[in-house]
């Protein structure tokens, strides 16, 4: 097993990707905390997760919250003395025409997908060092580097999420620590959903994506266990991309 006697941490993981991502870790021997904002969620993917005698706990942590986050390391720090694992998942996009877009939705858009980033990276340095050889993942998105009508913002927050990974990647690693992206394409999960409903978007983007489907939950969790294992042990400031090739396509 990859994980074996890791400690590790995903944000957003009470469904979709993150949740995916939980459930792979665990089943490859990581002590997985479940994180969401949504506490519930966060227990029952845990619970699902000690249902099939894998290693499992949750946190209510809204990553937008200080206090939260500080909770959330001090709880770490006293049960384990480290991270060796930490993924900042968490996200959230509200679909919105630039022009119309409200400062209270583009200041919620940013304070969730790159505030949030910056925080658990921030205050998850001193457990990741502890590590010895940490791994932080920063999920961004296809969508970090290319438009869509109404996902400018969603856009330029994950962006910024895969600028940020670069440069913590080249801070980060005399202290052992490596930063890397994993940017999804389309999955149908929570995050997705309301986007996925409407048939010209969903079209558009098949038409966009070679591989002409969208990917799985479980697709994406497997790419952030190679980021979060020793197979890649030299790979560091890297932007993985996972979305059916439509980052390569025109």
């Amino acid at each position: 097993m990859r994980l074996a006697g890791k400690i590790a941490v995903v944000t957003g993981a009470g469904n979709g990707i993150g949740g995916a991502i939980a459930a792979v870790f665990a089943a490859e021997g990581a002590h997985v905390y479940v994180t969401d904002v949504d506490g519930a969620a966060a227990e029952a993917a845990a619970a699902a997760l000690r249902a099939q005698q894998l290693q499992a706990s949750a946190l209510t942590v809204d990553v937008t919250r200080g206090q939260d986050v500080t909770h959330l390391m001090r709880t770490l720090a006293g049960a384990h003395g480290r991270i060796d694992v930490l993924v900042n998942n968490a996200g959230l996009n509200i679909l919105s025409d630039f022009r119309n877009m409200t400062d209270a939705d583009w200041v919620r858009i940013r304070e969730v997908n790159l505030d949030g980033v910056m925080r658990i990276a921030r205050d998850g340095f001193d457990l990741l060092r502890a590590s010895g050889k940490g791994s932080l993942i920063n999920v961004a998105s296809v969508m970090g580097n290319r438009g869509l009508r109404p996902l400018a913002a969603y856009s330029a927050t994950k962006g910024a999420v895969a600028a940020l990974t670069r440069g913590l990647a080249v801070e980060y690693a005399p202290f052992h620590i490596r930063v890397n992206t994993l940017a999804p394409g389309y999955a149908e999960t929570k995050l997705t959903q309301r986007a996925l409903k409407l048939p010209q978007f969903r079209q558009a983007l098949i038409d966009k994506t070679p591989m002409r489907r969208f990917g799985l939950p479980e697709e994406m969790a497997k790419a952030a266990l190679f980021l979060a294992s020793d197979d890649a042990s030299y790979v560091t400031g890297a932007e993985l991309a996972v979305d059916g090739g439509m980052s390569a396509a025109l």
